[in-house]
């Protein structure tokens, strides 16, 4: 039997455990995590060491290298996510709906966890922790298969997990790791119907295409993240100029990051010269327009291509627009429905936008880099949805249950 189709059957033998958990054993099983993922921090910090040490002999880019690294304060952030999940109220349970037939059946329409859950992502570690939690205080059973380029880190990371739950009344079956790095096993797991009741990409669009076009077990889609700001005509410019660096420069390999600023012809007249200075000291390369690059030469020409490129790197396409209608337009052609952001004191212009735009998070004078689970006050999140079904945005702990109908009476048959 392959490995994923092993650890698969572990993960499904632990869902019965799992959904007679109370509320209280799930928390005491996060937070004792928590802590030892704290306590244990120079072991993980050793395992990251030698994963950033053969990515950085593989060539993976710089900002790849810190979407993988660890340190103190980044444990101690993943673990206070575990925390705050601790926190939120435990959506399994929850009664939706409840109403009576006229033949006296009473229906409750309640949310119970999905079961199993199949993540499939790339060199992120923190996702493993975070996935794990959101599971587990849903009372579901999660297969885990991160990127080759944390294996070591993510190893350790399960190790802490499986060692701690030993203690606890959550079955450590229910968190499984796969650890084979060959292509095959992210195709098995996509067909693991009857064992893997959906399946979660997080990753590049390569990542997210490859699961969406082959998978026959259910996918919630997590898309890329080409997220534009758009300056109105009359935007404050330090304003402005504060939300589009924090956009792009505050860490701009993660995907709600800013890879394009579309700028109102006004604007850019009397403030895009000053704003490109302060992008340029920031380390960026920019790149625009024909009349962007008329106010500022040095600008490189942007692509075709680039318009659709999700750089996660310290590079930033610039387009100076005619007005809102030409910037929902650009938005509507090259946005992957992650997150879009209007700065404008103009409220008409703002509503418009924001009622116009698709997108999971559409923000008004907010940096796009709020599309996280942890800023939504969710403790975490598993992804970003970017479809429309089931789940859209930061899917924390309401994303991840389904509904069941009980249906109780005395004795009804139906004529």
């Amino acid at each position: 039997m392959s490995e994923v189709r092993e650890k698969a059957q572990l993960a499904k033998q632990a869902t019965s455990k799992l959904a007679i958990l109370t509320t209280s054993q799930k928390n005491n099983a996060l937070a004792l995590i928590a802590d030892k993922l704290v306590t244990e921090q120079a072991s993980i910090i050793a395992a990251n060491e030698s994963d950033i040490s053969r990515g950085r002999k593989n060539g993976l880019s710089e900002s790849l290298l810190d979407r993988l690294a660890l340190n103190p304060s980044r444990i101690e952030g993943i673990a206070e996510g575990l925390r705050q999940i601790v926190e939120l109220q435990d959506p399994i349970g929850e009664v939706l709906e409840q109403f009576e037939r006229p033949n006296g059946m009473q229906v409750r329409k309640l949310r119970v966890p999905i079961g199993v859950i199949g993540m499939i992502y790339e060199a992120r570690p923190n996702v493993t922790v975070d996935a794990a939690g959101l599971a587990l205080k849903t009372g579901n059973a999660i297969v885990l298969r991160g990127g080759s380029a944390a294996l070591e880190t993510n190893r350790r990371i399960i190790q802490i997990i499986h060692n701690t739950l030993q203690s606890t009344d959550v079955p450590a079956e229910a968190v499984q790791i796969i650890e084979s790095s060959d292509r095959s096993s992210v195709d098995e797991m996509l067909k693991l119907n009857g064992l893997l009741d959906i399946v979660i990409p997080r990753g590049g669009k390569e990542l997210i295409q490859n699961v969406v076009k082959n998978a026959t077990v259910p996918v919630i889609e997590t898309g890329a993240g080409v997220c534009h700001t758009y300056a109105d005509a009359d935007a404050d410019p330090a304003m402005t100029e504060q939300i589009a660096l924090n956009a792009k420069v505050q860490r701009p390999s993660v995907c709600n990051s800013m890879e394009t600023l579309l700028v109102h012809e006004a604007f850019a007249a009397a403030h895009l010269k000053h704003m490109a200075e302060a992008f340029v000291n920031a380390g960026v390369e920019l790149r625009g327009n024909a009349a962007a690059q008329a106010i500022v030469p040095d600008m490189k020409e942007a692509s075709e291509e680039d318009w659709s490129t999700e750089y996660n790197d310290l590079i930033l396409n610039v387009k100076v627009v005619s007005g809102l209608d030409e910037a929902l337009e650009h938005i509507r052609t090259y946005g992957t429905m992650h997150s879009e952001c209007i700065v404008t004191p103009n409220q008409a212009h703002a509503d418009r936008f924001l009622q116009e735009v698709d997108a999971a998070a559409v923000y008004h004078n907010v940096s796009t880099r709020f599309t996280d689970g942890f800023e939504f006050g969710f403790g975490a999140e598993i992804g970003i949805s970017t479809q429309k079904l089931h789940a859209r945005g930061p899917m924390g702990l309401p994303a991840l249950t389904s509904t069941k109908y009980i249906v109780t009476g005395n004795g009804q048959i139906r004529g």
